[in-house]
């Protein structure tokens, strides 16, 4: 087992009172986020409408780090309410708050209430890379297919 990677987070106003993210199994890779929308204003997503939703958090992640904002496969499976931009990188240097774009991919209202599981967050390491500009890169078998070439 690998020692955790410590993740600073602050509670926003609005999130105050919802549990952290957190694994909901001993093998799980993502955290699961939490809808940080009032108690007296829960959102509706219509068939075909998207909204960006607030977690009431903000995260430092530790330099060499990245964040993933991932659907959850039962709102996908269950409602057609996907995230938008899956992943939605979060980089380590930023420090706004960690919000979801969802949309209803459905066929009918989905409501989404405080406190409800909307997404989940993945923390990986990030290894950045130099661009070396060439005039030609060396051959291989597959050469420039793309799109289903190698098989259905």
């Amino acid at each position: 087992m690998s020692v955790p990677v410590k993740v600073e987070v602050q509670q926003l106003p609005h999130g105050k009172g919802l549990p952290l993210p957190a694994y909901q199994s001993a093998d799980a890779a993502g955290l699961d986020l939490l809808a940080a929308v009032p108690d007296a204003a829960p959102v509706t997503l219509e068939p075909g409408r998207n909204a960006l939703l607030p977690t009431g958090l903000i995260i430092a992640l530790p330099r060499g780090y990245e964040a993933q904002v991932r659907p959850r496969s039962g709102l996908a499976a269950r409602h057609g309410v996907t995230v938008l931009n899956a992943p939605g990188t979060i980089d380590a240097d930023y420090r706004g708050e960690v919000s979801v774009l969802l949309i209803n991919h459905g066929n009918a209202p989905f409501t989404i209430r405080r406190g409800e599981r909307i997404a989940q967050i993945v923390i990986a390491p990030v290894m950045q890379v130099e661009l070396v500009r060439v005039t030609a890169l060396p051959a291989t078998d597959r050469g420039s297919g793309g799109f289903g070439s190698t098989g259905r």
